[in-house]
């Protein structure tokens, strides 16, 4: 037999031939993948992207999709607005979990960008969008996900509608997701891992999560904080949808959360520190915009812990998936404690957990409490029998 003009004993022919037609798939192989991903990306309902490239790695199992975006279609004008783009994504077989006796794959995002636009990618919309983008993701690697990373990365929302146009963001996002599918850990309640860090306008956003990514209903226990963003920085922000903006402030955002059986407790409490609104750059302002720009400031100093020289407050949120409670008389009263008797400590509270679902704390009301609480179901019941 020849092959390539020269002679080959019999008993070579046959894996000679095997290894030159791998060799052959394996050239011909990105070249495929990528044809179908971009078919795949062109041919999305309300979305249109591209991908640059594909490459193997099959020694372990892996492919990398290069220069990948991911932009909405308006369903009218056709035109294009910016709603992923990446620079690379590594997808590939997690060798660990073989050891569980497992086969799931793992993913790798380097340097993506998420862009939410105002009019295009309304908040309501963000459940459909990011489960229209994990369809994409699911087409592109067949193996359940057990683990992802994500590596400088940033999410904007911008409004180029608003005066000023808006466009806020966090970037040198980095996020670490194991064990979803549950492949180790199996008594555990929360078997699975989320945590995550960012830069926010000169501050910082951590984010710890544990939860039971197999369970049908959500079910998870999760702490977060921001810290010491810069308020003046986001004076487009304030400008576009408070009609007014800083001179300087600080801001922190503290906050826990469990839920399981479909239901959920947590409380968000925000702190600001040093605000300061009217400033020097507020000279040129006409009359009106200075008296609401006063008022604010106004009303953050008589709010104001004068000690802490914070202004604070403690939201505590329950309820389930279909009817969430904010408590606003505790929240009216977070915000005079915080004010006049002491302040809110900027830090996480530590009191929030799985088992805090099923034993929601019963507090003692203040005056104040029982004065703007909403009467009770009983006390309603009783009312309406005088009459």
């Amino acid at each position: 037999m020849k092959i390539f003009g020269k002679n080959i004993e019999k008993k070579y022919s046959i894996p000679a031939i095997i290894i030159i037609c791998l060799i052959i798939i394996r050239l011909i192989l990105p070249y495929v993948v990528l044809r179908y991903a971009n078919n795949k990306l062109a041919s999305l309902h309300g979305y249109y992207g591209h991908v640059d490239d594909i490459g193997l790695s099959i020694y372990r199992g892996a492919y990398q999709i290069n220069g990948m975006y991911l932009n909405k279609v308006d369903s009218v004008s056709k035109k294009q607005t910016e709603f992923f783009k990446v620079d690379g994504i590594d997808l590939s077989l997690e060798w660990n979990a073989l050891f569980h006796g497992k086969i799931v794959g793992k993913l790798y995002f380097d340097s993506p960008t998420l862009i939410f636009t105002k009019d295009k990618t309304e908040i309501g919309n963000v459940k459909k969008d990011t489960t229209d983008f994990r369809t994409v993701l699911k087409d592109f690697m067949p193996l359940k996900v057990n683990k992802f990373e994500v590596v400088n990365g940033s999410i904007h929302y911008v409004d180029g509608t608003s005066t000023p146009k808006v466009d806020i963001f966090l970037t040198d996002a980095y996020i670490l997701a194991e064990n979803l599918t549950n492949v180790v850990n199996k008594e555990e309640l929360l078997p699975s891992t989320v945590i995550a860090h960012a830069n926010v306008y000169e501050g910082t956003l951590d984010l710890n999560m544990k939860l039971d990514g197999l369970n049908k209903t959500p079910t998870f226990d999760l702490n977060a904080d921001l810290k010491n963003t810069n308020l003046a920085k986001l004076n487009d922000f304030l400008r576009a949808y408070g009609n007014f903006d800083v001179d300087k402030g600080n801001f922190g955002l503290y906050t826990e959360f469990a839920a399981k059986d479909n239901k959920y407790i947590g409380y968000v409490k925000p702190i600001i520190r040093d605000l300061k609104v009217l400033g020097p750059k507020d000279k040129k302002d006409d009359i009106l915009h200075l008296a609401w720009e006063a008022i604010v400031g106004g009303v953050g100093i008589i709010f104001k812990n004068q000690n802490k020289n914070q202004l604070a407050t403690k939201v505590p949120i329950q309820g389930t998936f279909k009817n969430t409670e904010a408590n606003i008389p505790e929240t009216i009263w977070e915000v005079l404690s915080n004010a006049f008797i002491q302040a809110l400590v900027p830090s996480i509270d530590n009191e929030i957990n799985i088992n805090s679902v099923d034993k929601v704390p019963e507090k003692k009301q203040t005056l104040l409490q029982k004065i703007f609480s909403p009467k009770k179901k009983d006390d309603e019941k009783k009312d309406s029998t005088n009459k």
